[in-house]
């Protein structure tokens, strides 16, 4: 072969190196050509989310007053008549049925398990009707009383926006998730004006890893929308508490008082959810029709407590101000509650993080008339961040949401211990969240746990087989077949080099067959008939390259050599030891050891699953 012709085979082999081991050619390019897309995905989701507004402002007014106005609006200040109250829910429930079976039935749901199921089951490919037809069944849902938020649904437009931004070029289904997490962050950040927590909610629940080339563009995303969200929605923190906070133990304590009892509430809403769903699903009616019977307990509800129609955002700020007490706590309470729940199991539209707020900020000012201490506006702020806590299992993010949200970071200790122990007891009761038993009703799991990626972390010369037997290559195939693969065979599989110790390639049984089906002669030199483009592994690789080369290559064990210039031989990694590093697994999560009493070390393995 030429020398050109060798370069070639050098470069083709150190390409396809790279790719197989899923390392970026150029890391760098990627994550600048992510963050540039990132920019217009912000700027997608900012729209997105003022788009949602002014649409939910107007199917309100149309419904609640017959009013042609884009104002985002309370349904209870337009002082609609009860038989409006009562019929109008229903009519938006039997639209958004409507649009769910002859349109899309992923306009379903509130957004989240949506977008976790596109991320982890579609390569991150979400469809151009779900962007249009999800807002506007979302606001035909809020609009006509539903008593959701609007960050769900955009959550879902703003992903399924970077989604179709990312179908439009070539990316990979990592990029193209990465697109997806950063329009869906970004339409959260747009809505609450939050974006290091909407950054946060994407490690702690939607990339299911925390590299730069996912993190940087999605921080992006959410930067630009929420800078942005001032000249589309408005200015100034969501909910802003001037009040300086001054934690002691005693609050401190019951802070965590606090944790346990919005942990208890998520778990008995989020029951009460998936109960109410199943009941739906023994109705004998199509579930096209199942919104709009849901949307009875809407209007019932807003007949009843007309503040617990709508979005609720007034609601949220007299709460966490101290201008709604008692018992008016109580009715709002039970009232919302029973509409979110009943309205949501029946499949409409509309997202559950203002309803989240909403509630456990009624929790807190309940909380409040019995809790010791001089700072009563504690306590519903605690409370909103239990709930949303308990019900999203991703504990910084509430911290960071509720620091935003309020712009006051003196509650910060409390918020601390408050979220750790909601998240506690919301695992400790609950298998899973409402995010994710939705997807594991459909036969999917989600497993959300961040770990330390044990084949990633260790060297292929930590675990390789040394000392091999291997073959020279100026053998005949004869004498191989005759010595080597006689019915006495001991390994599987040979690397064959050259004089110098270089690798040539590996041969097993398979290929002494296919050479005998093509009639090679039994007395060519292996080195003549061998491939010379093996695919091979280097000392200094993860196990996890490796492991994915393997897997794609369909090998079960892979020569291991100096480097891709320097073909010497040092050894074989098999697929068996590429299961050596999870010993330490074993040792670090099933090996109990006691290193006192009799002075020697006691140790008791743990093999149950």
């Amino acid at each position: 072969m030429s020398r050109f012709g060798h370069f070639l085979q050098r470069t083709y082999q150190r390409w396809k190196q790279d790719t197989l081991s899923q390392s970026d050619f150029r890391p760098s390019v990627s994550i600048l050509k992510l963050s540039l897309m990132a920019v217009f995905v912000g700027i997608a989701a900012a729209l997105v989310a003022w788009l949602l507004y002014r649409l939910i402002g107007l199917v309100t007014h149309l419904a609640f007053a017959g009013q042609w106005s884009f104002d985002f609006t309370a349904p209870s200040v337009l002082g609609a008549p009860t038989w409006v109250i009562l019929v109008a829910p229903v009519v938006g429930g039997l639209l958004i049925g409507l649009m769910a079976r002859f349109g899309t039935e992923r306009i379903r749901g509130h957004g989240i398990p949506e977008a976790l199921e596109a991320i982890l089951f579609r390569k991150s490919k979400m469809m151009l009707k779900v962007a249009i037809l999800k807002p506007l069944a979302s606001a035909i849902a809020i609009g006509t009383g539903g008593p959701f938020g609007a960050e769900g649904p955009i959550i879902m437009t703003g992903g399924a926006v970077g989604s179709l931004m990312g179908q439009v070029f070539y990316l990979t289904s990592i990029e193209r998730r990465t697109l997806l997490v950063a329009g869906a962050c970004a339409g959260m950040a747009a809505t609450f004006d939050t974006p290091i927590a909407a950054t946060l909610l994407a490690v702690e629940l939607l990339l299911f890893e925390l590299r730069p080339r996912s993190t940087i563009p999605v921080a992006i995303a959410c930067f630009v929308a929420a800078g942005l969200r001032p000249y589309l929605i408005g200015p100034g923190p969501l909910f802003a508490l001037d009040v300086t906070f001054h934690p002691d133990t005693v609050v401190l304590a019951m802070a965590a008082v606090s944790g346990v009892f919005g942990g208890l509430l998520a778990t008995l809403l989020s029951a009460m959810i998936y109960k109410s769903e199943d009941l739906f699903h023994k109705l004998p009616v199509h579930w096209m029709w199942w919104p709009a019977i849901g949307a009875l307990a809407v209007g019932l509800g807003g007949w009843l407590e007309p503040q617990a129609l709508g979005v609720g955002y007034g609601v949220i700020d007299k709460l966490l101000t101290g201008q709604m007490v008692g018992s008016a706590i109580v009715v709002f309470m039970i009232v919302k509650s029973l509409m979110w729940v009943i309205y949501l199991s029946s499949g409409t539209s509309g997202g559950i993080l203002a309803p989240l707020l909403a509630l456990g900020a009624g929790l807190g000012g309940l909380e409040a008339m019995f809790f010791p201490g001089s700072q009563p506006l504690l306590w519903p702020l605690l409370g909103m961040v239990a709930m949303l806590t308990g019900v999203m299992r991703s504990p910084f993010t509430s911290i960071l949401f509720a620091l935003e949200l309020t712009r006051n970071a003196t509650a910060l200790p409390a918020l601390l211990v408050t979220c750790i122990v909601a998240y506690g007891v919301s695992v400790f009761l609950m298998k899973r969240s409402i995010l994710t038993e939705k997807i594991a009703r459909r036969g999917r799991d989600v497993f959300r746990e961040y770990s330390v990626d044990r084949l990633e972390h260790m060297a292929i010369k930590e675990v390789m087989t040394t000392g091999i037997l291997s073959v020279p290559g100026s053998i005949s195939v004869h004498e191989l077949a005759a010595n080597h693969f006689d019915a006495q065979q001991k390994y599987r599989a040979y690397p064959v080099v050259d004089a110098d110790g270089k690798l040539l390639n590996v041969v097993n049984r398979q290929v002494l067959n296919q050479w005998r089906e093509n009639h090679i002669d039994d007395n060519s030199i292996l080195a003549d008939v061998l491939d010379v483009d093996p695919v091979v592994a280097f000392p200094d690789e993860s196990c996890r390259s490796v492991a994915v080369r393997m897997a794609v290559e369909k090998l079960d064990r892979i020569p291991v050599v100096v480097s891709i210039d320097d073909r010497h031989l040092l050894g074989m990694i098999t697929r068996y030891d590429l299961l050596k590093p999870y010993t330490h697994f074993h040792d670090e999560e099933r090996v109990r050891e006691r290193f006192f009493g009799n002075g020697k070390v006691a140790a008791q393995s743990d093999n149950k699953p």
